[in-house]
């Protein structure tokens, strides 16, 4: 049993109720993206925050993998307002934990590609939905597989970037952090 203040400063791994927000310090307690329940386990999940550091599909810039711990620290300082311009609280009815991490073996790079989808096709499995945080652009086409192979196609994509990464690459085989939209069809 927990008393109110281990409640207060660990919320993500403490507290029972999955909805609504809880007032901690942003400055200290377990990371999760919005201060949601940090949780392996899916049930009664609709929605699952997930991460997926990997940066070894780009040409340089290094650096995307520490993508998904940068979110969840910046989101703690938001994590117990309401949203502006909305006034309202997402969380009071909808279900959202924090998984964690994909696990990437970054020693076998040739694994990385089917481990993505499987982290993915596990989450979906559940019948939750995913927001994943990366990582390079090569994670959406591993995402988008497992996807497809979930509710068919055509799918929408929102992908959010400084510039299109959408090049033609001469080796059909090749999918990196600039082809993978390019040759989707492969």
């Amino acid at each position: 049993m927990t008393n109110d203040s281990q409640i207060k400063i660990n919320g993500a791994i403490a507290r029972e109720n999955p909805y609504g927000m809880l007032r901690e310090p942003t400055f200290s307690g377990v990371l999760s993206f919005m201060r949601r329940n940090y949780s392996k386990d899916l049930t009664g999940a609709e929605l699952v925050i997930s991460g997926i550091p990997f940066d070894l599909a780009v040409t340089y810039r290094s650096g995307a993998r520490f993508g998904p711990q940068a979110i969840r620290l910046a989101s703690a300082e938001v994590a117990s307002l309401k949203p502006y311009p909305w006034g309202f609280d997402p969380f009071e009815n909808l279900t959202v934990i924090d998984f964690g991490d994909c696990y990437l073996d970054v020693h076998n790079p040739m694994t990385i590609h089917e481990t993505i989808a499987d982290h993915a096709r596990h989450i979906l499995g559940s019948g939750a939905r995913m927001l994943t945080f990366g990582g390079d652009h090569y994670i959406t086409y591993p995402l988008l597989k497992a996807h497809a192979e979930k509710f068919g196609e055509p799918l929408a994509l929102i992908h959010f970037d400084a510039h299109s990464d959408t090049w033609s690459d001469d080796s059909p085989s090749s999918l990196n952090h600039g082809s993978m939209f390019y040759n989707s069809n492969s």
